[in-house]
Order: C-alpha cells, then sequence, then structure tokens
C-alpha cells in the first residue's frame, strides 16, 4: 500500500470523524437511538460497500463493452474499493483485539 493510498484513507476516517458532533455526558445510559460510534461505524461499512458495488457495476460495464467505461478507471476504482475494504478489515480486527483485551482484565 502506498503512502499516498494510505493518506487517503486516513482523510477519510478523519473527515468522517469530524462529522460526528461531540455530544455531551449523560448522567444515565441512553436506552433510545444507537451511539456516535456506531453511526460512524454503520457509514463507514455503507461507503465501502459503495465503493465495492461502484466497482462492480464498472466492471460489469467494462466487460459488456459499455462505451465510456475504460480500463484505467475499472482498475482505480477496484483499487479503491481493495483499499478501503482492507482498511475497514484492520479497524475490525482492532476493535476485536481490544474487546478481548478488556474481556481478560483481572477484576
Amino acid at each position: 500500500m502506498s503512502q499516498m493510498q494510505i493518506d487517503q484513507v486516513l482523510a477519510q476516517i478523519r473527515s468522517l470523524s469530524s462529522q460526528i458532533e461531540p455530544q455531551a455526558a449523560p448522567s444515565a445510559p441512553a436506552a433510545a437511538g444507537p451511539s456516535a460510534f456506531a453511526t460512524l461505524l454503520r457509514n463507514s461499512i455503507d461507503q465501502v460497500n459503495d465503493a465495492q458495488q461502484k466497482a462492480s457495476d464498472l466492471a460489469t460495464a467494462f466487460q459488456r463493452g459499455t462505451p465510456g467505461a475504460d480500463l484505467p478507471q475499472v482498475m482505480i476504482e477496484m483499487e479503491k474499493a481493495s483499499v478501503s475494504f482492507r482498511a475497514l478489515t484492520e479497524v475490525r480486527n482492532r476493535l476485536v483485539s481490544a474487546y478481548q483485551d478488556i474481556m481478560n482484565m483481572q477484576m
């Protein structure tokens, strides 16, 4: 993975995190509505899914010989989808690792 791709993924993560407004700490746990973290995670998954869908649609259009679907564009979109999926997988792995560390803590 090149530095440029890593910078792009980091920029996407920063832009998503800046969209989430900091909330005041509630005195009691909120029973209704998803947390800001859950919303951020859902939006990230949706963006990765959209990127993969766009790359797949473009590849299908290229295979059918649709005008305007050229090979370099297909390859770029497929690489973007691949990078975003790998980034999402790494985030998932780190979340699972953090969860396991917390669960293994001594009380």
